[in-house]
């Protein structure tokens, strides 16, 4: 089985903002297959789950524990349904992109960001592949995290459905092949071997 999770906070206050766009991702897939998302098993805290049977199963998930916990609900749903570490793709924004690009990982640090340092601390390593949501770094004027936690701008959102497209498409990706080939496919500037 491979475990897909979106990263972002619940909440309606911030469901459009650019923190979000990991769960964005998980719900277009969801989307795609009518997937039903479901409360996460008792020893699971606070997720959503949608699960795709098939030749290759896929757990969809949506932490539920805010960003900076995600790490509990991520090391809690590896553990229930025996999901090793190469079989995880972690969705995320990331500031230092531009908005619309992507870049995907097959291991590497949290560079910076708060939901990857809680997952690399509960599971104790960084052996675990990641897809980064460009959504830039907005006004130098303005503090990071009140750029992360805004809605995207006019003519962004013009172009949200596609971007987020793109990266479902890349996640499915990784299902039906693996990390290598994402990275050749998205991130064609970057060797295979690559970290953050």
């Amino acid at each position: 089985m491979k475990l897909i999770v979106g990263l972002g906070n619940p909440g309606r206050e911030y469901r459009d903002t650019r923190h979000n766009v990991g769960f964005m991702v998980v719900e277009e897939i969801a989307r795609r297959y009518a997937l039903q998302w479901a409360q996460a098993p008792s020893q699971v805290p606070d997720a959503f789950i949608a699960k795709r049977f098939g030749t290759e199963p896929v757990l969809l998930a949506k932490p539920l524990t805010y960003m900076n916990l995600s790490g509990d609900a991520v090391a809690a749903l590896m553990r229930y349904f025996d999901v090793p570490a190469e079989d995880v793709l972690i969705v995320v924004d990331e500031a230092d992109l531009p908005f619309g690009k992507l870049r995907a990982r097959a291991r590497g640090s949290a560079g910076g960001h708060n939901g990857l340092k809680s997952i690399i601390e509960r599971l104790g390593t960084t052996e675990f592949s990641r897809l980064r949501l460009g959504v830039g770094r907005g006004d130098d004027q303005r503090k990071l995290s009140d750029h992360v936690l805004s809605i995207f701008e006019r003519g962004q959102r013009a172009e949200l459905e596609s971007f987020i497209t793109r990266a479902a498409d890349a996640a499915e990706m990784f299902v039906a092949e693996d990390i290598g080939k994402v990275m050749n496919t998205y991130n064609p500037e970057a060797a295979p071997s690559e970290t953050d």
